[in-house]
């Protein structure tokens, strides 16, 4: 196997990550590669939704008998329970003191009715089962880092292809909350919003408006607390709902 790129910045303590599938190979393989990089360790292996859900919900929400869990990778078809009920069950015990772990799906294009659902029951991420190494983990740092860009391309990909299986614009006489809450958007917000959908990080962001970082931060969290929404990519989908990004725009 090709030696990984390592992060440029090792965290200490390591990304804590959990392991959710029924297949052990695949775990097995997954622990392989993210235990190869210094700023990644794997603390915790589960075979279906209920054991990762009894486990995580051992102690404190997102930690496990091995201690606190920072991301974890969610098959969605497994037996006792699915990927999408345990990661609503794992994202709704989290609290302001005490975060849940965030959640990226494990998934494929052929499972498109799953990727709306798995991001409205908390999910932060998604990852093709066929992805190279370096995308997955790329993909935890990216999740774990929470402010990042919505990629890696995985996620892009799928948002992008998500879209043909939304719902068309409501008659005006049927607003939703979403449509209410895009409204509330500065119009700076929601330049913002509609450059994050497009995969734009904060850096690349303030090079496109001018503006610094810090400054993208500060749209970002608002957006995200006026759409009430925990994540970028939580708030990407909402754009594409209330039809503010279109496909190919």
């Amino acid at each position: 196997m090709p030696s990984l790129p390592a992060a440029t910045e090792p965290t200490d303590p390591p990304i804590r990550v959990a392991l959710v599938d029924d297949q052990q190979l695949v775990r097995a393989g997954f622990r392989m590669v993210i235990d190869s990089q210094p700023d990644l360790t794997v603390v915790l292996e589960a075979g279906d939704g209920a054991q990762a859900v009894r486990a995580l919900a051992s102690g404190s929400p997102g930690r496990s008998a091995l201690g606190p869990v920072d991301v974890v990778l969610m098959d969605v078809r497994m037996p006792t329970m699915d990927g999408l009920t345990a990661t609503a069950a794992i994202t709704a015990a989290g609290t302001e003191q005490c975060p849940a772990p965030r959640v990226i799906v494990l998934t494929t294009f052929d499972l498109d009715e799953y990727v709306l659902a798995a991001i409205r029951a908390g999910a932060s991420g998604f990852l093709l089962k066929d992805a190279q190494p370096e995308e997955m983990l790329s993909a935890i740092r990216t999740v774990h880092r929470g402010d990042a860009v919505i990629a890696p391309s995985s996620t892009r990909r799928l948002l992008e292809h998500l879209v043909t299986v939304l719902p068309a614009e409501l008659p005006d006489d049927r607003p939703t909350p979403a449509h209410a809450a895009v409204a509330d958007l500065t119009d700076r917000e929601r330049e913002v919003l509609v450059l994050m959908a497009h995969g734009r990080s904060n850096t690349e962001i303030g090079q496109d408006l001018f503006v610094a970082e810090a400054t993208v931060k500060t749209h970002v969290g608002r957006i995200l607390a006026k759409l009430g929404v925990r994540d970028r990519v939580q708030a990407v989908v909402v754009a594409y709902e209330t039809a503010l990004v279109r496909p190919g725009s």
